[in-house]
């Protein structure tokens, strides 16, 4: 794998209101490929996977049933990147590692959506960071990260920079291990990172300067997890 690749995980809100949103990836695809780099990249789920998942647990009363309803709508996200990123981006999107990193060595971008019920985009795309060797992953979301909730909390602590045994304090706060809730990055997400030592930085996705930014291994005003805060 080349030395240079990064991997994402792009925030299903970003991608889908209630449908995947093409010009939105389509941005977000200019922003990737003027950065220049190869990428591995998952995608969440966004509106359209909560309201299907919620769908899916009030008739079966099963978060298996839920997860999977979810997971359907990452790989229509995921595929509305890809087909925004061109033909470096393959002709299909990914389900599970093996054939990514096969792929990752003869396409600049490999796309992904969820994987296995229990398992979040978080967790599927530092498990992709570990399968290509990639040193660093971004988040691409709505927000840095925060002590608190700053939709509520107006006096919430934005942390710049912050080692693993941090994010993996404030992450148990919020996480509920079930489709379609919200917590700045999941427990199992957080220990993968800490274990390999990858460098993650947290940045609001809808800022395509940032974006760049974070990709490159750039200053941005997000937040970056590290070994050495």
């Amino acid at each position: 794998m080349s030395d240079s690749l990064v991997v994402l995980s792009v925030g299903g809100s970003l991608l889908n209101n209630g449908k995947p949103d093409a010009d939105m990836a389509a941005k977000i695809a200019g922003a990737l490929k003027s950065a220049g780099l190869p990428l591995g990249i998952v995608c969440g789920g966004g509106q359209q996977a909560r309201k299907k998942a919620e769908k899916a647990r009030k008739k079966s009363g099963s978060e298996f049933e839920a997860d999977l309803a979810g997971i359907k709508i990452t790989y229509k996200n995921a595929d509305c990147l890809r087909k925004a990123l061109g033909p470096e981006a393959g002709v299909k999107v990914f389900k599970d590692f093996k054939a990514a990193r096969k792929a990752a060595l003869s396409q600049k971008y490999v796309l992904m959506g969820g994987t296995i019920p229990g398992i979040t985009t978080d967790a599927d795309s530092a498990l992709l960071a570990e399968a290509l060797g990639a040193k660093r992953l971004v988040n691409l979301s709505n927000t840095a990260i925060y002590d608190s909730d700053p939709r509520t909390n107006p006096q919430a602590k934005k942390f710049s920079r912050m080692g693993y045994d941090e994010l993996i304090s404030l992450a148990l706060k919020g996480d509920q291990r079930k489709a379609g809730t919200h917590f700045v990055f999941d427990m199992l997400a957080c220990s993968l990172i800490a274990r390999s030592k990858i460098e993650t930085h947290f940045v609001d996705g809808r800022d395509l300067a940032q974006i760049q930014a974070a990709v490159l291994g750039q200053a941005h005003v997000g937040t970056v997890v590290c070994s050495n805060p």
